[in-house]
């Protein structure tokens, strides 16, 4: 999920020196050709996520299926950095299948050359029906001009809100107009009750406060130049630094995901926009105190309309490295294919097909109006929530940086304005590599 931190140090960006991890796993498993042998296990890396979780149990008819035997290792987001790092920086072929965001690394592992071109494979293939998948996140697999990685979970903002608090008010707000005015009139501070909460972290909020740029008719990136110092970046930026100053808790700049989604779930605020994989939360009697008055909706639409991120959260890649790559292609084959997407949709894991979402069996474990929220912000969404660069975390700590300044209550403008200046020359040389 984007919602996790980023899995790559800025060391990575370097090469390690030759010397290498997986010799001896290779030369175990190889026949004297260097070719793989049939005991060589088809070897999968993952997050441990409910997704990858679901696969795993799966994998023995994948197993059957192929003839071969599956190395499925699920890996915490750390693990799975230092592990990326170390093994394909020394092009190490111990890897064959590999779980990515395609927001936050793909671009770098494309720089780097680390992951298979696979746009012949879901080109010539009818039956994995490459325009099945949504058109964002389909959009966000792609790195100069290949498909890089095929989209498995996808993620949206959701509007949680009380349904109890709001019926006097008309219901869900549809407007961030309205949803500034109810939360404000809501806001009672004294008692330690906030209209709205949501993240304030200056880097961490960048990605849920990409739908309020774009419904405000901006972008990260303008006509190849900074965004982030145009009239309607500007806008977004006071926006949302008034509805967490005005309506939010105390110490909202230090709020992540943790900090932000615990208030909502003991019935601390009324309203709250991040992540819809996060849903199952306020539905838990465990840690939920609004478990029968939590209401779903989709983003509020802005100046430009309802434009929220629609994001494939995690992709599944191939290795560059990999000598079972036609292996490697039947498992996102299988994996990423229309009945695994259906079935694992059905419990609760939103897919990445279009067609699963027209399916109203594929949406039966979703709440009725948070399945219809989540398809309505599928239908309008932008395929990134992050300025689409080599070093991301670089970027958003710059992006992120007028965000703190107006959530603080300061002027926006001059903040925008330096960090406009910052980014435009950030993005000059983050680009580089294009002139390769």
């Amino acid at each position: 999920m984007s919602t996790s931190s980023q899995l790559l140090s800025r060391r990575s960006f370097g090469r390690l020196a030759a010397g290498a991890v997986g010799t001896g796993a290779l030369s175990a498993c190889t026949t004297g050709g260097g070719k793989p042998s049939a005991d060589t296990p088809l070897r999968i890396m993952a997050i441990n996520h409910v997704w990858s979780q679901a696969i795993r149990r799966r994998t023995k008819e994948f197993e059957e299926r192929i003839g071969r035997r599956v190395s499925m290792t699920l890996l915490t987001a750390d693990q799975l950095a230092s592990s990326y790092n170390v093994k394909l920086n020394a092009s190490g072929t111990d890897v064959d299948v590999m779980m990515v965001r395609a927001l936050q690394e793909q671009l770098l592992f494309a720089h780097n050359g680390w992951l298979a071109d696979l746009s012949d494979r879901v080109a010539q293939d009818e039956e994995f029906a490459w325009p099945d998948f949504q058109k964002a996140p389909r959009d966000a697999s792609v790195s100069g001009g290949k498909v890089l990685s095929v989209p498995v979970v996808t993620e949206r903002p959701a509007l949680y809100y009380r349904k109890d608090l709001v019926e006097d008010h008309g219901g869900p707000p549809p407007t961030l107009e309205q949803l500034m005015a109810t939360a404000q009139e809501l806001t009672d501070k004294r008692k330690g009750f906030y209209g709205f909460v949501g993240r304030g972290q200056r880097s961490g909020a960048v990605s849920q406060w990409s739908s309020f740029l774009y419904s405000h008719g901006g972008d990260f990136v303008v006509g190849g130049r900074s965004g982030i110092g145009t009239p309607e970046a500007l806008a977004a930026y006071e926006y949302y630094g008034r509805l967490l100053a005005r309506t939010g808790p105390p110490g909202a700049t230090n709020m992540s995901l943790e900090q932000a989604m615990p208030i909502f779930a003991q019935g601390k605020a009324a309203f709250y926009i991040d992540a819809d994989a996060i849903y199952s939360s306020f539905l838990d009697p465990q840690v939920s105190t609004v478990r029968e008055t939590v209401g779903f909706a989709p983003f509020p639409a802005g100046p430009a309309g309802a434009r929220p991120h629609n994001i494939p959260s995690w992709s599944l890649g191939i290795s560059k490295f990999s000598l079972l790559r036609d292996d490697a292609w039947e498992f996102i084959r299988w994996a990423a294919g229309p009945g695994m997407t259906a079935d694992l949709q059905k419990d609760g894991i939103p897919g990445a097909r279009t067609s699963v979402w027209s399916d109203p069996r594929s949406l039966a474990s979703f709440p009725p109006d948070l399945a219809e929220a989540m398809r309505l912000n599928a239908e309008r969404g932008l395929g990134y929530d992050r300025p689409r660069v080599l070093q991301v975390g670089r970027a958003r700590d710059i992006v992120g940086r007028p965000l703190v300044a107006g959530i603080l209550g300061n002027d926006v403008r001059p903040v925008a304005r330096d960090a406009d200046a910052e980014f435009a020359g950030f993005l000059v040389r983050d680009n580089r590599h294009k002139e390769s």
